[in-house]
């Protein structure tokens, strides 16, 4: 059997890079993320699909609703496959959160946050595991970062370590992983969390870039012990 990990759809939030991390802000698809379904369709085998979850947000659950058709199986909501608690940087630009993340580290907590990135992830990771005890083949409907670590691990650099910032994960399409990799997997990444941490995703000599998809630049920051918050340059997405 197999596990299929995706992100949600498009949000209006999402296109312009403002991070949400509260389950109860009514963000759902925008017209693009509901166009953009049909991905799903063709690269997920929706008709034998045993188990369906998603996280606790709206724009999770609209996006496997709107896959798995009505009617369908029982849509399952897992608070483990949430997105980061941003904690004060709710609503903001995600380079603002960047440049906290660059200065601060990746097992602190933000400020007003209930976890740091690095145990966000682990409790991402957490979910994904369990959904193995569940009928399959199943679909997992998350967030960027999970999909992001996800897709890093699979073109890592052997022996490398896991790092600050990730590519953008792309909507919509999955990550299959079968049953009898996924715990493997999962314990490699577990390991990952509690070594060392590379600090920045591109380096291009004393400038840092941040990107996305197949190389377009998120945001580009000098280093943060450089510049304060107000100077860093602006998305290029």
């Amino acid at each position: 059997m197999t596990t299929y990990v995706l992100r949600h759809g498009q949000t209006n939030y999402s296109r312009r890079y403002l991070v949400n991390g509260d389950p109860t802000a009514p963000i759902r698809l925008s017209e693009e993320g509901r166009r953009s379904l049909n991905k799903g369709w063709s690269s997920v085998p929706l008709h034998s699909v045993k188990t369906w979850l998603a996280s606790e947000f709206p724009r999770a659950q609209q996006t496997a609703n709107l896959l798995m058709g009505v009617p369908g199986p029982e849509l399952i909501t897992d608070p483990r496959l949430n997105e980061l608690d941003y904690g004060e940087f709710e609503g903001n630009p995600f380079l603002e959160y960047a440049v906290w993340l660059d200065g601060h580290g990746a097992h602190e907590r933000p400020p007003g946050g209930s976890e740091s990135q690095r145990e966000g992830i682990r409790r991402m990771l957490t979910g994904v595991l369990a959904a193995l005890e569940r009928p399959g083949p199943r679909v997992l409907v998350a967030h960027g970062l999970l999909v992001s670590v996800l897709l890093w691990h699979r073109g890592r650099t052997p022996g490398g370590a896991m790092p600050l910032f990730f590519p953008e994960a792309p909507y919509i399409e999955p990550v299959a992983i079968p049953d009898d990799e996924l715990p493997a997997l999962v314990g490699a990444l577990m390991n990952d969390l509690d070594t060392g941490v590379l600090d920045h995703a591109v380096g291009s000599g004393d400038r840092e870039v941040m990107r996305i998809g197949e190389g377009a630049a998120v945001a580009t920051f000098d280093p943060v012990s450089h510049h304060s918050p107000d100077q860093k340059d602006l998305p290029h997405a």
